[in-house]
């Protein structure tokens, strides 16, 4: 069986690919825990000392499979992760780029903020789609979007389900440079390996200073957003059969903005 996840190291850093191309890296439960495992490999090996996160094929990530959102025995919409928190990814020390290489919807889009910064290729695209599927972020989306863009394009982003493109991305401060689609890696790996070549007990402290100052700011905002998840989950009620319903339609419409 192919594996969900692959991570390759050269030169000191990790590049960690999602690896499910036939449905646009889209996340199951495989998936989930392949991630957390890649992380946490890189974050235990001396050799690495920046990870880079990207998608296999033309996308970034689709966010949640809505098959497996749509089934009644799915939990793939749930806040829990393997660190028991509601953020995507484990704890790390160690910089995280972001090189997307296409869409980052929804959930996807979640991923990708939770890295500490973007380099978006000229074919990505990203878009909150949570109001089109019926289901509330859970990941940080509602605090780490407005933190980059400004809580009134947040607000746009969320509430049309819209889809940003690179250069959009790059005036609205979501990313921090856009690059053809063939430069994109070597790109990224030029600028971690800039982080490798510093001293890595100084990488690292700015790092978590940076993490400090941010989870102090947005502290109370992941704490509204994850309470607004689980009460819409549990008393609006999520309905996988609705999802399942719509899921066609979701995918067409979002077809027609890339």
């Amino acid at each position: 069986m192919t594996e969900p996840v692959l991570v390759a190291v050269a030169d000191g850093i990790a590049t960690i690919t999602l690896n499910r191309p036939e449905v646009r890296n889209a996340i199951n439960r495989p998936l989930r825990r392949g991630l957390a495992a890649a992380l946490n490999q890189a974050e235990a090996d001396p050799a690495v000392s920046a990870m880079v996160l990207t998608g296999a094929g033309p996308a970034f990530c689709a966010g949640l499979d809505l098959k497996e959102l749509g089934s009644r025995t799915s939990d793939v919409a749930s806040n829990e992760t393997s660190t028991g928190s509601v953020k995507p990814f484990p704890d790390r020390t160690k910089p995280l780029i972001g090189a997307v290489n296409g869409p980052a919807i929804t959930g996807g889009f979640e991923l990708a903020l939770n890295c500490d910064f973007l380099i978006a290729s000229e074919q990505a695209v990203f878009a909150d789609t949570h109001a089109r599927v019926g289901v509330m972020p859970g990941w940080g989306l509602s605090a780490l979007l407005a933190d980059a863009v400004g809580s009134r394009r947040a607000r746009e982003i969320s509430l049309t389900g819209n889809f940003v493109t690179a250069e959009e991305a790059l005036t609205w401060g979501l990313v921090n440079r856009v690059v053809a689609a063939e430069d994109l890696l070597p790109t990224v790996h030029r600028i971690a390996g800039d982080m490798v070549a510093n001293d890595q007990v100084g990488v690292r402290r700015m790092l978590a200073t940076y993490r400090e100052q941010e989870e102090e700011r947005l502290a109370d905002a992941w704490r509204l957003e994850g309470e607004a998840s689980q009460v819409f989950q549990s008393e609006v009620g999520f309905a996988p059969e609705e999802v399942e319903r719509r899921r066609s339609a979701i995918i067409e419409r979002g077809r027609g903005q890339i």
